[in-house]
């Protein structure tokens, strides 16, 4: 009796853990969790909510039909109308663009050939509930209350997919609208054709943001079409095809057998074949589709693993990996052509093009991340400038579907390319991209003329002169550390010297960067140092002389010399976050979010200021305000984002900042030591190396770094390179409540 019931228990201990063991293999990888993408959707974050795979050619999300700022995305959470599910979106960006080839699904006859004069008027929108709305990545699910439809979405790298559920007996229709502006751009010719009972396919020319868009797709359906209508500009049509400036079509469904309509649907830049070449040739499993998404996010997500007992920064960090690597996004298609600019077509050899290039915004941090997480995509990156330079002659400001936008100051491809370089990453031929690079900062456009000229910008000759000026001379400084790498003497001294046109800025009596006149000798008066004025009329760009005055990243301790001392330096730095967060002028840019003090967070141009303490011997005030930062500007809700994400800026800033380092000078090839959030971190290398950071005793109040050793031996210094990270090992920090104001001092600093 005594070895029967041994037996069942036994018995029933092994069935526990073969449960156990089930449920085990049937849970959700544990970085997916973590992930919130409703963070971002609210306040100015213009983030969406919807799918993509890491750099995918598609982004299809939801579109609320409004053209406003704080749409940019397609998408804001205090919305709560949906009009259609487009293909194409951007994430965080201060313009609004895309939202290409809209699909929603409807459960009765649309009249089309209404013209909605506002996003009221359109015949087919429906509202929603965020309580029946999910998202994670590679998945979003919402309920339409109009129409009584389920709408799923899920997408690999080329091909998006839709699973619409309709209500029993019911019903089913999907609208397809190629004629709806929802952000900036406006379609100039659409037209749509019925290729067989489940298959139609068309293009979309549009001009917004990029002056020359042309999408072509290729949607399939899981049913064969029993019924359709046609219109072009809001007139009926017959036959089997529309063309247009506005076209648009219903297509109806058999309501038997079952009450879910499958769609997927590939986009090309170059033509109808090459989108159904890019559409995926298998069947319609949406949930197969669905997995192998999470499962290509989980892989890079886990990239880093970050150990904490508090969940929300986990939440935090995780949705900035996620925001990381949903731009720069696929522009090639599966056979490797895409269009450019000039509307001639190229094929990609050995490299993957990508489009959505934000530098202004990304080669502060966002660029460098990328050569930790994906090194491979650095240099298809550096391909795809390398090609728009063979199209411009010069390299790109913010290409948008291979359209240049000219949008905000500087060429920071440049920064992005010498970063690679400097860095050892292949795969793209050095001495064209250095030819580049040269070109671009020797010809005439967007001020360079008068930089070349003056050895700065005059401010009464261009507007934002002060932050373009601060911006060639790093860029600068950029093309001459690459023309020392490749043994360009000549040209080294000579952008080296031209990397110091900040000093022609600076006025020591007030402590800030100032417009100058072209004769050398007067400032703009009246100088106010919080005044902003958008783009126009105005020193600055997006912001004031407050947040500009601090862009000297490749010669920090020169800019320290011209304010005299460090005491000096960090007093002004100091008052930088503790000056009153007013901003004056009658045209303020929206851009300024984020105040703590005058530091402005949510935009760029503030990003490295607080690393600054470590180059004035005062540490433990980078480590005091990049902590504030952290805890302040970032959140688990739908307004977590402090300003635009910028295809991944933003993000990039808390992931690099949370682990404890940053790169300041963006091409240096070193990082500045801040305070880590994490007690544990490891960053999987390529080749399978890890380099892991270790808080011991970190928390809320312990943010100040007491010791450090790196590999087991001591480390006393508030930099680390590149090349240390990527050879693996481990840094360990002890960190306290109270700032050790003898770690990490230079000798020239220290007490």
């Amino acid at each position: 009796m005594r070895d029967l019931k041994i037996a069942v228990l036994f018995l029933i201990l092994a069935s526990s853990c073969k449960l156990n063991e089930d449920k085990n293999k049937h849970k959700e990888p544990v970085f997916f969790n973590h992930v919130d993408p409703f963070i971002g959707t609210g306040g100015h974050g213009h983030t969406y909510p919807g799918v993509t795979v890491p750099f995918g050619m598609v982004q299809l999300s939801p579109d609320n039909g409004i053209s406003a700022w704080d749409w940019c995305s397609g998408y804001h959470y205090s919305d709560s109308v949906i009009v259609g599910f487009s293909h194409l979106h951007l994430s965080g960006t201060g313009i609004g663009d895309l939202a290409d080839i809209l699909l929603m699904p409807v459960s009765k006859k649309i009249d089309l050939t209404v013209n909605p004069e506002s996003r009221d008027e359109v015949p087919y929108k429906s509202s929603f509930s965020h309580a029946k709305e999910k998202a994670s990545p590679g998945y979003y699910q919402v309920f339409l209350n109009d129409s009584k439809v389920t709408a799923e979405l899920t997408a690999n790298q080329r091909t998006a997919y839709h699973k619409y559920t309709f209500s029993k007996g019911g019903p089913q229709a999907v609208i397809l609208d190629l004629g709806y502006a929802i952000n900036w751009d406006k379609a100039v010719k659409t037209a749509v054709s019925i290729e067989d009972k489940h298959t139609v396919s068309g293009y979309r020319y549009s001009t917004g943001w990029a002056k020359n868009q042309k999408v072509f797709f290729v949607a399939k359906f899981s049913k064969p079409i029993s019924e359709y209508f046609l219109a072009n500009n809001h007139k009926a049509v017959d036959g089997i095809a529309s063309e247009g400036e506005k076209t648009s079509a219903q297509f109806f469904f058999d309501t038997e057998n079952t009450e879910e309509l499958l769609v997927k649907v590939a986009v090309s830049s170059v033509s109808i074949a090459n989108a159904k070449d890019n559409l995926d040739s298998d069947d319609f499993d949406f949930d197969s589709v669905k997995k192998e998404a999470i499962n290509s996010w989980n892989t890079s997500l886990g990239k880093i693993e970050v150990e904490t007992p508090i969940d929300s920064l986990k939440t935090i960090f995780y949705t900035a990996m996620y925001h990381a690597q949903v731009a720069p996004v696929t522009y090639s298609d599966k056979n490797g052509q895409y269009r450019r600019e000039d509307d001639s077509i190229i094929t990609a050899k050995n490299y993957t093009a990508y489009s959505t290039l934000s530098l202004w915004d990304t080669f502060r941090a966002e660029n460098p991340l990328l050569t930790l997480l994906a090194p491979d995509k650095v240099s298809d990156i550096v391909n795809s400038m390398l090609a728009y330079y063979e199209t411009r002659k010069i390299l790109p400001v913010w290409t948008l579907s291979a359209n240049e936008t000219n949008t905000m100051t500087g060429y920071h491809s440049i920064p992005v390319i010498v970063d690679a370089y400097l860095k050892g990453i292949k795969g793209f031929n050095a001495q064209k991209a250095y030819e580049a690079m040269k070109a671009t900062m020797i010809q005439n456009e967007r001020g360079l003329n008068f930089y070349k000229q003056f050895g700065y910008i005059p401010y009464n000759l261009l507007d934002e002169s002060v932050t373009i000026t601060l911006e060639y001379a790093y860029d600068d400084w950029c093309v001459a550390q690459m023309a020392k790498a490749l043994g360009k003497e000549d040209d080294y001294n000579y952008f080296l010297n031209r990397s110091k046109a900040y000093q022609y800025l600076f006025d020591s009596k007030t402590g800030f960067m100032r417009g100058k006149s072209e004769d050398g000798k007067s400032w703009n008066e009246p100088f106010d140092p919080k005044h902003s004025n958008h783009r126009e009329h105005t020193d600055y760009t997006e912001g004031n002389a407050w947040q500009h005055s601090w862009f000297v990243p490749h010669n920090v301790d020169d800019f320290i010399k011209l304010h005299g001392s460090d005491a000096i330096f960090t007093k002004r730095l100091e008052k930088l976050f503790t000056e009153s967060s007013e901003i004056t002028g009658n045209n303020i840019s929206a851009d300024i979010s984020g105040l703590i003090g005058q530091y402005a967070h949510g935009n760029e141009p503030s990003h490295h200021i607080a690393y600054l303490f470590n180059k004035a011997g005062k540490p433990w005030r980078t480590q005091y305000w990049v902590r504030h930062i952290l805890d302040t500007q970032y959140n688990t809700t739908p307004d977590g984002l402090s300003g635009n994400e910028d295809c991944g800026q933003m993000s990039a800033w808390y992931i690099f900042s949370s682990l404890g380092f940053y790169p300041m000078n963006p091409a240096s090839g070193e990082y500045e030591i801040g305070s880590p959030i994490f007690e544990k971190a490891t960053i999987t290398l390529e080749g399978g190396k890890t380099f892991v950071i270790e808080a011991e005793n970190v928390s809320a109040a312990n943010f100040y770094i007491q010791s450090a050793t790196l590999n087991g031996k001591p480390f006393n210094q508030t930099t680390i390179s590149h090349k240390q990270i990527t050879q693996g090992g481990i840094l360990h920090f002890v960190m306290g409540s109270k700032p050790n104001e003898n770690w990490g001092l230079t000798i020239k600093n220290k007490k």
